[in-house]
């Protein structure tokens, strides 16, 4: 058990897994049969040795103590992490303590235990350090940025002209030109510095070849740019916060500065994107007591999963601190007061409509927001023609669902887990429609992640 008594589910376990055959192998570990000596102690600590291909089994120890989410060590050979013999010790360990039963932590497990506490607090020593030297020249770093905004600048001018020389030849001949076209412009925002534009003008490459209506979404694509591309050029008139967003839309980098929110924060959903560099996780926490929600963001290399991570239906004590912007959302985790526990609390939801009209206020701080997090109330998944919708039963209208999230198997989970009653439902609610991530039954019950 964790120091707060309680054990993870299964479905816990398994959300750590850094990719499906990850799962699958995991899940294979979780019986009895491959381990020995495994055992676990009231520190947060278990262990075990399990049998693989070579004469000696591999070490694996897990940490679930650390508030920042489990940490794990095992001496197989395997670059993903968690490794398939963790996630099987976690299942095992999950399923009771007749097959890890509580006892003395072995040599082995307890060195690699305390390095880890001992290089923490280095850590954190070392931090402290740091900020009371300060954190370089300012001069140095405010000449670094009047160059990067000059080079910025060029860059938004540059993209304006071409997307007027588009407009002005048709839209016709963005199809006809291929996705080169974009990608040449995509670099050019990337030499000026602007990782921002490079990114949605990458996204336009993919426009005129998705299908009927495509030159209505290229339009309302090169708006967005357009107004991103003024608001950088007349960023000096603009309200603070709105600077801030269109900074930040920009890609120009930002501290979490904003006033520390000390809160019991449920962990809503977590999902992984990733593409040829880098994998990014999402995780969407609700503060019970403030009701406030917020955004951690995790990176790590190409396949390979981000160091954080918080299993759906947590819940852990800790600090976030806010990223500038007008109504951003997006927060830096600071100090836990306790490690992640399982939780029966969830989060309070709002109609379809309602969900609609929060959509619709966050646009007017933020123009290029793809979709809030928002949590229905007693919804019900129904087919609507070749597509699906969430239809509240409080009223007579419906939220359509995204086209990602009907190619995912988590719209089946979803439709099993309501089988034709009322759910609740969190997800991300947006103008191509809503995603749902977790979703909980009407009566009592887990939160069944969808992602």
């Amino acid at each position: 058990m964790t120091q707060q008594g309680v054990r993870w589910t299964a479905d816990q376990v398994l959300a750590l897994a850094p990719d499906a055959s990850s799962r699958k192998a995991g899940s294979k570990l979780g019986a009895a049969g491959p381990w020995s000596e495994a055992g676990s102690s009231d520190e947060g600590t278990v262990w075990g040795l399990c049998k693989g291909s070579g004469s000696k089994p591999y070490q694996t120890v897990i940490d679930i103590a650390d508030a920042a989410g489990p940490a794990y060590k095992c001496s197989c050979p395997s670059r993903k992490f968690p490794c398939k013999h963790a996630l099987g010790l976690l299942l095992l360990w999950a399923g009771g303590e007749g097959a890890v039963p509580p006892g003395p932590t072995p040599d082995w497990a307890d060195q690699w235990i305390e390095g880890r506490r001992q290089r923490a607090q280095e850590k954190r020593e070392a931090g402290a350090g740091g900020a009371a030297a300060g954190s370089g020249d300012p001069e140095a770093a405010r000449r670094r940025a009047e160059r990067r905004a000059v080079r910025i600048t060029a860059g938004a001018t540059e993209l304006e002209q071409r997307l007027a020389d588009l407009l002005r030849g048709g839209l016709a001949g963005a199809e006809q030109a291929g996705y080169g076209m974009w990608e040449e412009t995509a670099a050019r925002m990337v030499d000026a510095q602007a990782p921002g534009l490079a990114a949605r003008v990458r996204e336009l490459g993919a426009i005129p070849s998705s299908g009927p209506g495509w030159p209505v979404r290229l339009l309302e694509e090169c708006a967005l740019i357009h107004l991103l591309d003024q608001g950088w050029l007349r960023r000096e008139r603009l309200p603070d916060g709105l600077a801030s967003t269109v900074r930040s839309r920009i890609g120009l980098p930002a501290s979490a500065d904003g006033p520390a929110i000390r809160d019991r924060w449920l962990v809503l959903a977590q999902y992984d994107t990733a593409d040829a560099r880098l994998t990014t996780r999402r995780i969407w926490l609700h503060g019970t007591d403030s009701s406030r929600t917020a955004l951690l963001l995790s990176y790590g290399a190409a396949g390979r999963a981000p160091e954080l991570a918080l299993p759906v239906g947590l819940e852990l004590e800790a600090e976030v601190s806010a990223y500038p912007g007008t109504g951003q959302l997006r927060a830096a985790l600071g100090e836990q007061f306790a490690p992640p526990s399982p939780t029966a609390t969830r989060p309070p939801g709002v109609t379809t409509e309602q969900a609609a009209a929060r959509y619709g206020e966050a646009l007017r701080d933020d123009p290029w927001l793809d979709s809030v997090p928002v949590t229905l109330d007693r919804v019900i998944p129904a087919p609507d023609g070749d597509s699906w919708q969430l239809a509240d039963t409080e009223g007579d209208s419906a939220l359509p669902l995204t086209a990602s999230a009907r190619s995912r198997p988590g719209l089946w989970r979803l439709v099993a887990l309501s089988g034709g009653a009322p759910v609740k439902v969190f997800g991300e609610c947006g103008h191509r429609g809503f995603t749902p991530l977790t979703a909980w039954p009407e009566g009592a019950g887990e939160a069944v992640p969808l992602c």
